[in-house]
């Protein structure tokens, strides 16, 4: 195989209390990217629609983790990119991680896949760490491996994939403002109390074994963050409403996708999801904030080869 096609799924990271360490992928919405063989070596990015980027390797995330896989591989040539970007950068819904991702499972499954799943993440990290600063894994983990994922550790790298309900949806509003990842990080306390720190071990704990359990009614009791979201919360038009009139029309629960200004709810049904995605919709029109807005089920495959 010389040429390939692929969907790299957008994401959404610290999914309530998880904060850099929970995410799961989303299956409606995501980029589209064409990853070739060359016999010249390196890695060049050579064409980008959809959004405004660089098309130079090293100032583009998917060039970054992309040199990051070669570099590490005996293959004597390189790979061409095309990227369809749909997905806005500055979204909070993973728009670095899903080129990062795409690149090295792209690139892998051209060199018949000698890396593992967790080797990619460590490559696509690169990317993310050139975008904000951070070479966090909650969105190109999930991106990688489908679902829900927790970074159990960052040192040594561990992945674990969480299962996931079958009836579970995400909607997901992106109002139409750019915050930047590495921006919002600097806002955040590097401390915190016990109490607080409590609170949210136990929120995590019981997020994961309600995944596990298939127990909706516990997913929407721990889907709460007292650390980030106070904070991070101040920089989203309207974010205490749209949460609340959420949470009326049916959500488990709702939350700040990623660093924001997206913000998410899960539910137990498409229908009750439509609801939601509904009273997010009235709330932005009310206040003439535009806005996209995407209901998606829950993509247990990650990256994957498209036609």
């Amino acid at each position: 195989m010389e040429e390939i096609k692929v969907f790299c799924p957008a994401t959404i990271a610290n999914v309530s209390c998880g904060f850099d360490v929970l995410g799961l992928a989303l299956d409606s919405v995501g980029d589209r990217m064409t990853v070739r063989k060359t016999s010249e070596n390196g890695i060049r990015i050579t064409k980008i629609t959809g959004q405004d980027l660089p098309l130079a390797t090293e100032k583009n995330v998917a060039g970054v983790a992309g040199t990051a896989l070669l570099e590490k591989s005996d293959y004597q040539g390189g790979f061409e990119i095309e990227i369809d970007k749909r997905i806005k950068p500055g979204s909070g819904i993973g728009s670095s991680a899903a080129s990062s991702a795409g690149a090295v499972w792209a690139m892998n499954e051209l060199l018949n896949r000698p890396f593992s799943d967790l080797e990619l993440v460590e490559f696509a990290m690169q990317g993310e760490k050139m975008a904000s600063d951070v070479a966090h894994a909650d969105n190109v983990a999930p991106a990688v491996f489908g679902g829900f994922t927790l970074v159990r550790s960052y040192d040594p790298l561990d992945i674990v994939s969480i299962p996931t309900p079958s009836e579970l949806y995400a909607t997901v509003i992106h109002p139409q403002i750019e915050i930047k990842t590495s921006d919002s990080r600097k806002i955040l306390k590097t401390t915190i109390s016990m109490q607080q720190g409590i609170q949210q071990w136990g929120n995590l704990g019981g997020l994961i074994a309600g995944l596990f359990k298939n127990d909706y009614d516990l997913i929407g009791r721990s889907l709460h963050d007292h650390i980030v979201e106070p904070i991070r919360s101040i920089l989203i038009p309207a974010f205490d409403e749209i949460k609340t009139n959420a949470l009326k029309s049916g959500a488990l629960g709702s939350g700040i996708s990623g660093s924001g200004p997206s913000i998410f709810a899960l539910s137990r049904g498409e229908k009750i999801a439509r609801h939601v995605a509904d009273s997010m919709t009235e709330t932005y029109q009310n206040i003439g904030v535009d806005f996209d807005i995407h209901i998606s089920k829950i993509n247990n495959q990650g990256v994957k080869k498209i036609n």
